[in-house]
Order: C-alpha cells, then structure tokens, then sequence
C-alpha cells in the first residue's frame, strides 16, 4: 500500500488526505492545532463569520430609511453589537467545524498526529521519505513514506516596533479574544484582510481609520472596484491614510500610538497588524532535503504541486501561489493525483474565482483589467453599474458594478469582476463561462430572473455582443 505523509492538516492537507484515502493510499495527517489549519481555526471561517454580523449591521443601517423602516425613538445608536457575543459565536462555529473536518477524515481512515513534522534529509535508496513527528509532550515518533506533502500555511508577519500584545496591538488571530468593540481602531494594512476587517469593524461600531501605505485600499486588486470600496469606506466616515506606512506601535497607557514613516503619530483605542503573511517553513529540515525555497521562504512548485526534491510535494500558503482555501484544496488534490496515478490537470490561476468579503463584496475570476492594460491579453472590456439594476434600486444598493472581458472576435469570456452585495455568489456563472470557454452570446441568451441582480450579468454580456456586432461591421 502507498504510504503518504501530509505536514498540515489545512484545507491543502485535509483536501489532499480526502483524495489520497478514496484512492487507496495509507494517509497519516500531522497537525499541530486542528483539522482546518488556519482556514478555519483563525482566518477565513473566523472572519466572515465576523463579518456576517457587520453584514446585517451595515445592510440596515445603509437602507432602512430609505426602505420606510421607522426605528424607536432614544438616545444612543439605533443597533449595537455585543462583541463578547460575537466573539464567542466566531469560536464555537470554528472549533465545530474543524471537528467536522476531523470526522471527515477519519471516516476515510486517515491517521492523523498530533504534533510537529520535519523531513529527513535523504531519501532512502527504494525512493521513500521519513518524517520525524514531535507530540505536544515532547515524544518523538518517525514515519516512512513513498510521498509527503508540505501544507504548513503561514502566520502574521510582524514589524519589529509594532509586536502585538494581544490585548490593544494585536494580529488577526488576535481580535477574537476582544470581549468590547474597540471604540477607535486603528487598522494597519489596506490589502485584503486590512480591508475586510476595516469594513467588519466600521460596521459594528467602531470608528476605524485605514493605514495604508499604498495610493489606495486594495493595491491588487481592479483599480475600479478598489475605487468603489475606498468612496464607501470614506463616506460612512473611515479615515484612509493613503501613502502612509506605519514604522511602529507601542502601548500609551490604555491607548496606542502608531509611528508613521513620516513622523507623523495617530492614536486609538486599539491597533490591528495587517501587514502579510510569513510562510511556516523554518525548522522543517526542508532545504536540507532538497527543497528549493524562494527569497520569501515559501516553497516554489510546478503546476502538478511538485517541489524541487523527489517525492516531496507541497500546497497552500506555504507555497505563495494564491492565499485562496480553494486553490490550496486543488494544490493538495493535484498533488495526491499526479502521485498516485490518477487523471490531473494542471493548475490553472486563470480559472481560479476569488473573493473580499467588504461590503459591497469584490469577486473576481480570469484575466484582469491590468492584464488588458499591460497587454498581456486582447480583450475588449464592459462595465455595468448595478444603479440601472431594477432589483438593486428595489433594495436600496447604489454601489457596485458587473464588468466582463472577452476576446475580440470569438467572444469568448476570459474574466470579469462584480462588486455587490453577494458578489461571490454572483461570480459562479462567470467562473462557469471562463472554465468552459462560453462566449458572450451564450451568457446573454441564458434566461435570468427577473428582476435579479444576476440580470446585470446578461446585460453586461449582451452590451459586450452588441459592440462585437459593431466592430465587425
């Protein structure tokens, strides 16, 4: 029977052991906090379950007036959160469904370890990898296997004069022990989880101002739909500090106080450190066992998840391709095919659909506008906003826009972006029409509801058909 070492129970590992089992491949999964990883213990499921009362938050304060919901009279705002509450829901819907992913496993018969892995130097002469296992209590135990996989993940990366503390400086694995709203936020970092927690917090109470050492919120991400987000941040009252990196941190009795490079110092309540991700591969013996690993410490691999060493695979964010659940799930599945014989297709980033769970929410799938921009596509370009939407104006939502690109001539759909309430609901049919090469006809003869707000989808394709009518002609 095939033996396979996986080093990481997230979704890149508890995916991977899934494939492997169904396979019929004798699986161990070594893990040292919980099936889910990161994923689910600290980040995504964390978040947006935050993030899912700041969405209830904000949908009624932005429309109930308009919408004639008349609130009691009173001092004081009309809705406030019990963060403590809050908090506590985040960890028992975490901790419930990390067990769930445990059960799941071990149903397949997947052995999974509690402790610390690291990879022997050598690989022994039939083709076989140890891996030496460090329990919780300090006993060690060795495993032999035909193929390891590395899902390790990553941790908060920290800047030297702003260590967090846990109670006012704290990272994003941090913020769930917080027991009140922090009456002034302040929030380092404008990429993606700066944004996100930025908006939750804004949401629920808190005012917020956005550090952000870029020329606006969301650096990476289409410079129209980060437009969108940084105009609704400002006008529900966040001030964002553009071109403004933060050098330091430090406690001032019950406040504190954050350095910028400039000189300048800003003061809150409390502070959160959202300033990327380090990879966790120190200490794993891997570039002694032929490991090849980037000037960033992550781990480089191919498109079938193949590292430099032979029969050493690897998956997630430990290999700095995309920090997406999803792509790390296919980065393990990929790996456990390709080894084990199975049909696998490559990984392909062009197909990948991703999220921000801001409000509006930001989706995206395909190429990109800076790829039209830069040349690295030909494609023509459509952009809808949700205003002339009859279902968006029936629920009070001004902001948002669908935009699709396709390839001049065919028509065929290479990407698109849609910011709106539920955008990650809404991208699916774009994701369909990018993985299967549908063209823009094809999305605009589909029937949609009406009204819907997926009806922006057809019309956007339908305007792009129109002008691929009038280029031809």
């Amino acid at each position: 029977m095939t033996r396979i070492v996986i080093i990481g129970g997230g979704p890149g590992g508890y995916e991977a052991a899934l494939v492997a089992a169904q396979l019929g491949a004798e699986v161990t999964v070594v893990d040292r906090d919980g099936l889910g990883g990161a994923s689910v213990l600290t980040d995504c499921v964390p978040s947006k379950t935050l993030i899912a009362t700041a969405e209830v938050m904000t949908s009624f304060d932005s429309s109930h007036d308009e919408l004639g919901i008349l609130l009691p009279g009173g001092e004081g705002p009309a809705l406030a959160v019990d963060l403590g509450k809050v908090n506590r829901r985040v960890k028992r819907l975490a901790l419930a469904q990390s067990q769930d992913i445990t059960a799941s496993v071990t149903r397949t018969g997947v052995t999974v370890l509690p402790g610390r892995g690291r990879l022997a130097p050598q690989q022994a002469p039939d083709g076989s990898r140890r891996v030496s296992v460090t329990h919780p209590d300090g006993s060690e135990v060795e495993l032999v296997a035909d193929a390891v996989l590395i899902a390790t993940g990553g941790h908060p990366r920290e800047i030297p004069d702003a260590r967090p503390d846990g109670e006012r400086i704290l990272n994003w694995t941090q913020v769930y022990d917080l027991a009140e709203l922090p009456e002034e936020l302040i929030v380092v970092g404008s990429g993606v989880t700066g944004a996100e927690f930025a908006g939750a917090y804004q949401a629920l109470g808190s005012r917020v101002t956005l550090v952000s050492s870029r020329d606006r919120v969301l650096p990476g991400e289409d410079p129209d739909a980060a437009a969108v987000l940084e105009d609704v941040f400002r006008r529900r009252g966040m001030n964002v500090m553009a071109r403004s990196r933060a050098a330091a941190a430090k406690r001032v009795g019950d406040r504190v106080e954050v350095t910028l490079a400039d000189g300048r110092v800003i003061s809150g309540t409390h502070c959160l450190m959202a300033v990327g991700a380090i990879p966790n591969t120190a200490g794993m013996g891997l570039e002694e066992a032929g490991v090849r690993l980037k000037e960033s410490g992550h781990i480089w691999t191919d498109r079938v998840s193949r590292t430099s060493a032979p029969g050493v695979y690897a998956a997630g964010d430990v290999t700095g391709v995309l920090a997406l659940a999803s792509v790390a799930a296919m980065q393990g599945r990929i790996a456990m095919y390709h080894f084990l014989g199975d049909a696998v297709a490559p990984l392909n980033l062009k197909t990948v659909s991703a999220n921000i769970f801001t409000d509006p929410e930001i989706a995206t799938v395909g190429y990109t506008q800076a790829d039209v921009d830069e040349g690295r596509i030909d494609a023509r370009v459509v952009k809808l906003p949700l205003l002339r939407n009859a279902r968006a104006k029936m629920q009070g939502v001004r902001d948002g826009f669908v935009k699709l690109f396709c390839r001049p001539g065919t028509g065929i759909v290479v990407g698109g972006v849609v910011v709106s309430p539920r955008a990650s609901e809404l991208i699916h049919p774009i994701s369909i029409a990018v993985d299967n090469s549908l063209t823009v006809e094809q999305i605009a003869k589909a029937f949609t509801v009406y009204p819907s707000l997926s009806g922006s989808l057809a019309e956007t394709a339908r305007q792009l058909q129109t002008s691929k009518v009038a280029e031809e002609q």
